[in-house]
């Protein structure tokens, strides 16, 4: 499944149950969204978009945020804290900056409620009505302005017919040593109160063992970096609930407030590493990093091929030490046992290291003011918390771990109108958005570790304020019978406020982070010594949208439009060590993404099959580009521009049989990007986690038997090789893949059974990745699970 793929009716899948009723399977049904603020046949919508009901999400096996871009062609994830921090990459548009205070280019919504922190895009996915995937520049309808596109979950709402629920449990093994095992399970009932009231309570658990097997102190060099060093890693243990409660006094009100927590458990994230080395040119600039071959015992490769020596202290100097004690290893003599396999030995590894707990609360009130004119109102509030840390070197050399922490609270107001005539479908709205957000993060030489003075943290402590003002409004006018002309625009006005400074730190814990009073080391070096940095800006930016749709025939719709997407500029907070960062790359400015596209959709005559296909350009100004060297990194402005298309093919030529095709590819350049911070040497490359082409492929088959359905499917997608570093060195890519998953179930009307397999041939597709050569003589990457055997049942009530 793919762009434009089947979703069912918004409120409930009792779309999908009423096809089924007609031979369809689970992935067939009522194609409706409410991707334009009304509800709509997904064939008549000019967006190229994706929606998935939750039935369709439970047939595909996906439990978690992250899942999803697996599915969607032209939707790549990425993050940091090796997948434990994710975030959307849609038609190439990213934003990699690991620290929380940024937000992403691609929006995020739970049900309504803007996600602006980064690390709450990953979450657990339980008692989910639908999913839609909106590519390119939003914010002409609602919400927060995004450049890249949205993504927007939908919650199982309560209603006042009936009591009704669910159980759900699974358990799997992974194909690992001492084959591990993850279990989960969710459940939710309706409760109706009266005539007017019905509340639902929905709660998920994953409990997942580690499946990284760690073997230190294998290779151990230094001392220990705290008791319980060496955990095994790739674990999870999530508890989250949702309460939601609807009253509805007539016919022309409905108002819902939820209430949701989560509360995530981690062991440090699960990296591992490959032997790296830098080269550099005669003017000591580096331009390129190699995978180290199995003889290599230089630290690094000079103009000239001598050893150009190391800098694992940060300091941005290079020279002694020189070579590697083994060759072919890092700079500790460490070399990875089994390469991407699920065995490593690293030291800075702790069992239950992160700790993640968010919660918020939603109100959305919809009151119908005539026949014609509608009012909608959405308040959210959501606190988000998160710590979490990486072994630096994802090796047993005692060095330096990393860590990231965030404290934030967002609230977001937004008051919507719509309407029609007979002429004109319109909505105008405004919206408000207040995030405060601190966060630490840095470099924590712990216990033990090799470098003079430890234990100690040197990091950054940023806090940064926004204040976000908008009126937006979009006009569909049909002109005439089969013509739809469709304006929108949306002012912005950008207010934030920045504080941060660099310091050091005497903590002595290695759970722990910036415990104590702090030396402030920078960033700004003034006449009275080092302090922090402050400023202040505001910024009045704009979007639209021209389009015009063609209703050919009732089966076929073709779409050409310009769409402006715009998001504000903010700041960097770069953590301290190596070459400085000049004051003036602090502030960056706001991107622009200009959107050139066209699209087609066509279902044939039979109902049967359905074929959709878009082609866009963009052009990039001032793209914020996350640029990571040495060991942090910060966004930077580049102009960039992509080129690309993506087509699928949804049929059901039989009962019971469904077949999805589903490829895209684009052509993106980001032009003249420095490989350092202020360096003299630009270079025009692709945008990190971003791979030209990807296609997947579903095949499902449904029928009746054993008092019930019984099903087959299968999945595959493939990935091209991307770059998870800016510069596209050439050992700073992950490659192509091709990840397949398969399952068999039984169901009737109360219950559903099945067995599933994810990652069937056990490929060891890469997840996300830092370029150290210069650090640690390596790079940190990491990968998904390896194959998983799960066994289910859901139980309807």
């Amino acid at each position: 499944m793919a762009q434009d793929e089947p979703a069912a009716a918004p409120a409930q899948d009792q779309a999908a149950q009423d096809h089924a009723d007609t031979g369809g399977s689970a992935l067939s049904g009522e194609i409706i969204v409410t991707a334009q603020r009304r509800e709509q046949s997904i064939q008549k919508v000019g967006i190229a978009i994706t929606a998935y009901s939750g039935e369709q999400l439970r047939a595909l096996n996906v439990t978690d945020s992250r899942e999803l871009a697996g599915l969607t062609p032209g939707v790549h994830l990425g993050g940091a804290l090796a997948g434990q921090n994710s975030q959307y990459t849609i038609r190439g548009v990213t934003q990699n900056d690991f620290n929380d205070i940024v937000e992403a280019p691609n929006a995020v919504y739970l049900d309504d409620g803007y996600i602006a922190i980064g690390q709450g895009q990953t979450f657990a996915l339980f008692d989910i009505d639908r999913v839609e995937v909106l590519k390119g520049p939003q914010g002409t309808l609602f919400g927060r302005n995004a450049t890249g596109g949205l993504v927007r979950y939908i919650t199982r709402k309560p209603n006042l017919d009936k009591v009704e629920g669910f159980v759900d449990v699974n358990y799997g093994l992974y194909d690992s040593l001492s084959t591990p095992g993850a279990f989960h399970g969710e459940a939710a009932i309706n409760l109706p109160m009266g005539s007017m009231m019905a509340t639902r309570f929905a709660v998920m658990w994953n409990k997942a063992q580690p499946w990284l097997r760690n073997e230190y102190p294998a290779g151990a060099v230094g001392g220990s970096p705290g008791p319980g060093a060496g955990a095994n890693m790739g674990d999870d243990d999530t508890l989250a609930g949702r309460m939601t409660t609807l009253f509805e006094p007539n016919d022309s009100a409905r108002v819902l407030l939820s209430v949701n927590a989560a509360r995530t458990r981690m062991a440090t994230a699960p990296y591992q590493q490959k032997p790296t080395i830098g080269v550099f040119n005669s003017a000591g600039e580096l331009v390129n990093v190699l995978n180290a071959g199995p003889n290599e015992t230089r630290a690094s490769i000079a103009a000239d091929g001598s050893d150009g020596g190391s800098d694992p202290g940060n300091t941005g100097s290079f020279g002694a030490p020189f070579g590697r004690p083994v060759p072919g290893g890092d700079f500790f003599g460490y070399k990875d046992p089994d390469g991407s396999g699920p065995r490593t030995s690293s030291d800075f590894a702790f069992r239950d290291h992160g700790r993640v707990r968010t919660w918020g609360v939603n109100l959305n009130g919809e009151f119908d003011l005539s026949d014609s004119v509608k009012l909608a109102a959405v308040s959210d509030y959501k606190h988000f918390y998160k710590i979490a840390f990486v072994d630096t070197d994802s090796g047993p050399g005692n060095q330096s771990g990393v860590y990231q922490g965030v404290r934030a609270s967002t609230f977001s107001q937004e008051v919507r109108l719509s309407g029609k005539t007979d002429l004109v479908d319109w909505t105008a709205g405004l919206y408000y958005l207040h995030i405060k957000a601190n966060s630490r993060s840095g470099l924590k030489f712990p216990v033990g570790s090799v470098v003079p003075g430890a234990p100690f943290d040197v990091g950054a402590d940023a806090t940064l304020k926004t204040n976000s003002y908008s009126a937006f409004g979009q006009l569909d006018w049909h002109i005439a019978p089969q013509l739809t002309l469709i304006t929108g625009a949306r002012i912005i006005r950008e207010q934030k406020d920045m504080s941060f400074f660099q310091g050091i730190w005497g903590t002595t814990d290695s759970r722990e982070t910036q415990i104590g009073t702090p030396i402030v080391i920078g960033p700004i070096f003034g006449p009275n010594g080092p302090t922090g940095y402050s400023d202040k800006s505001k910024k009045t930016l704009w979007a639209g949208k021209v389009q015009l749709d063609f209703q050919v025939n009732p089966d076929l719709l073709l779409y050409a439009g310009i769409n402006r997407g715009v998001k504000a500029g903010s700041y960097n907070a770069p953590v301290p060590g190596g070459l400085p960062v000049p004051t003036s790359a602090l502030p960056y400015k706001a991107e622009t993404l200009t959107n050139y596209e066209s699209g087609i959709k066509y279902t044939f005559p039979d109902g049967k099959t359905r074929f959709n296909a878009s082609a866009f350009y963009y052009d990039y100004k001032n793209y914020q580009a996350f640029l990571f060297s040495g060991v942090g990194g910060i966004v930077i402005n580049a102009d960039a521009r992509t080129i690309g298309g993506e087509a699928n093919l949804f049929t059901s030529p039989v009962r019971g049989l469904d077949v999805g095709l589903a490829v895209s590819y684009f052509d993106a350049k980001v032009k003249d990007v420095p490989l350092r911070a202020g360096g003299p040497i630009s270079r025009d490359v692709q945008p990190n986690y971003a791979p030209p082409l990807q296609g997947s492929a579903i095949l499902r088959y449904e029928w009746e038997a054993l008092g019930g359905k019984l099903s087959v499917q299968g999945d595959a997608s493939y990935t091209d090789p991307f770059f998870y570093n800016l510069r596209n060195f050439d050992a700073d890519k992950f490659g192509r893949t091709v990840m397949v998953n398969a399952g068999l179930g039984w169901s009737n009307e109360s219950w559903e059974l099945n067995f599933r397999i994810r990652n069937l041939t056990n490929v060891h597709q890469g997840v996300q990745g830092f370029d150290l050569a210069t650090f640690c003589g390596c790079n940190e990457v990491s990968y998904k699970p390896p194959r998983f055997f799960q066994l289910g049942a859901r139980y309807n009530f």
